[in-house]
């Protein structure tokens, strides 16, 4: 164990070092991220390499505050060593673009003993260790989590999502099944819609770690009949927490943190994605209040919710960018199918249908059109004084999906890996179970640390949201590492089910069609890179 903490130590160092000097050097190419679209391709690659470098530090840090789990052990220099030759690789290759000195490489990548200590983390016979261990486990999570009520909503929520959620999520998925109200009412009752609502409101005040822990638990039954609900009413409640005056803090955050609003977010639009300021989805002011006109695309439970979160502009001029959107609170009644249609007594209208998608099925996902549709002056968030402060507000309440998102994936890669170690176990072939075969065992343990990484970043990413809520670098950095793993993990498990992982009676199937929507959503994934990420680092 001694050894593996001392090649952990001698690593990660050495992959800080050589990185710090090429975002330094980035910062210098792209004028302090002004010019990273001129760069977009080196830009991702630092915004990359910095993120799991990130991931790498976190589960080195776990990796110490458990000294004596010797699998976490190996786990973190493993995946450290992973991170520092994919790292020296890409300099190697694109070594003007990274402008790391040839003296510092020396030192740091390059000295003999972090090569060895690279080595001997990587190799193959400790993965098989780490491989063989998940199979006895059936890849059980039993991390250790700091802070009791933590623990004890795990323990919860995995009772909750095992028992009643786990055995309808195939049903869900195979006939595209709306969430049963069952479900929405048990989770409220838990106050799983009000985890991050503070007391005064009607919440649990409980934060972000703490929802972290149970979204994972509950994405691991399914990710879209339980684990994507609490993401919606998330992501509203940070944008009146932020922005909301008082009375519409007291007004909306009670129901909503008590489960009886449900709620969709309404942002992108058939023309515009990832650039959220160039929305054109319009509001005109009046006599009472504003009216709705435009369309709106990907908002998922828009059939199901009782308001919908949308951005619109308030500024006709498109060249206001940004500063001509705000946020509404958008009234609807609740429908349950996968299209509808509500008329204003003045004669507004809405109607959406859900998109077919391959997989993360149970809440639908709407196209939505608007027309003349009536809100209520006091639904604008800030009132008058959130006019043209809407994009900000949904950014913030981003973040905090996209924090989110880093529990589903590590929830979705956990439910893969508990899977696939199990059939491992209980497959045989050429005699024996394919559990005992080496690159059986090798695969699993790869699987596992990645795992290990990406829940450890998401984690530590909740823990500085709960420190300061505007952090933005974080939460993206968690949801883009998080996401990929989990794309990875289930691709992999169902790999080693052979045949059986493409038929749909086995839950690896629907995991790895779940797992493929996790890059997008929440920012897409080269956006989050360059916007975000790499604006992030470089810009400071």
């Amino acid at each position: 164990m001694r050894r593996m903490r001392d090649e952990t130590s001698l690593i990660i160092p050495a992959v800080r070092a050589v990185l710090d000097e090429a975002l330094a050097a980035g910062r210098r190419t792209t004028d302090g991220g002004k010019a990273i679209d001129e760069h977009q391709v080196h830009a991702e690659r630092l915004a990359y390499a910095a993120t799991e470098a990130a991931a790498a530090e976190a589960l080195a840090t776990y990796a110490r505050e458990r000294a004596g789990d010797e699998v976490i052990g190996r786990m973190a220099a493993a995946f450290a060593g992973e991170v520092a030759s994919r790292l020296a690789a890409e300099i190697e290759g694109h070594r003007d673009d990274f402008g790391v000195r040839g003296e510092t490489l020396g030192r740091t990548l390059g000295a003999p003993e972090v090569l060895a200590a690279v080595r001997a983390a990587q190799h193959e016979a400790r993965l098989r260790e780490i491989g063989r261990e998940i199979i006895r486990t059936r890849g059980a999570n039993n991390c250790f989590i700091d802070g009791e009520m933590a623990e004890m909503a795990r323990e919860s929520a995995r009772s909750f999502a095992r028992k009643e959620v786990a055995p309808i999520a195939e049903r869900i998925h195979r006939h595209d099944e709306l969430v049963p109200e069952s479900i929405i009412r048990r989770m409220a009752e838990l106050g799983y819609f009000g985890m991050s609502v503070p007391e005064e409101y009607g919440g649990q005040g409980m934060g972000n770690l703490v929802m972290i822990v149970i979204t994972e638990e509950l994405s691991a039954a399914s990710l879209a009949a339980a684990g994507s609900l609490i993401t919606r009413p998330e992501i509203l409640t940070k944008a009146l927490l932020k922005g909301g005056t008082e009375g519409q803090k007291r007004k909306w955050l009670p129901p909503v943190a008590a489960g009886q609003l449900m709620v969709g977010i309404s942002v992108t639009e058939p023309d515009t994605g990832s650039d959220v300021a160039a929305v054109r989805c319009r509001a005109e002011r009046t006599a009472g209040g504003w009216l709705i006109s435009g369309a709106k695309a990907w908002c998922t439970f828009a059939g199901r919710a009782d308001v919908l979160a949308l951005l619109a502009r308030t500024t006709p001029d498109l060249k206001a960018g940004a500063r001509g959107l705000s946020l509404f609170i958008v009234p609807k009644d609740p429908f349950p199918g996968h299209q509808f249609e509500m008329r204003q007594p003045g004669g507004g209208v809405l109607h959406g249908k859900a998109d077919a998608t391959p997989g993360y099925r149970g809440m639908h996902s709407f196209t939505l059109g608007f027309e003349n549709y009536l809100v209520p002056a006091e639904n604008l968030i800030g009132e008058a004084a959130g006019e043209g402060k809407g994009f900000y507000l949904q950014m913030g309440g981003f973040a905090a999906g996209r924090l989110q998102t880093g529990g589903r994936a590590s929830g979705l890669a956990q439910a893969a890996l508990e899977a696939t170690a199990t059939y491992a176990s209980e497959r045989r072939q050429f005699g024996r179970p394919i559990g005992d075969f080496q690159l059986t065992q090798h695969k699993l343990g790869r699987m596992a640390t990645h795992l290990a990484a990406a829940r450890q970043l998401t984690y530590a990413a909740a823990r500085a949201m709960d420190r300061d809520e505007t952090v933005v670098l974080e939460p993206a950095m968690a949801k883009l590492f998080a996401s990929d793993v989990a794309v990875r993990v289930t691709q992999e498990g169902q790999l080693l089910h052979g045949g059986w992982g493409y038929a749909e009676e086995f839950a690896i199937s629907r995991h790895v069609v779940d797992a493929l929507v996790l890059p997008i959503f929440e920012g897409v994934k080269p956006i989050l890179e360059l916007k975000v990420i790499a604006r992030g680092l470089l810009g400071g």
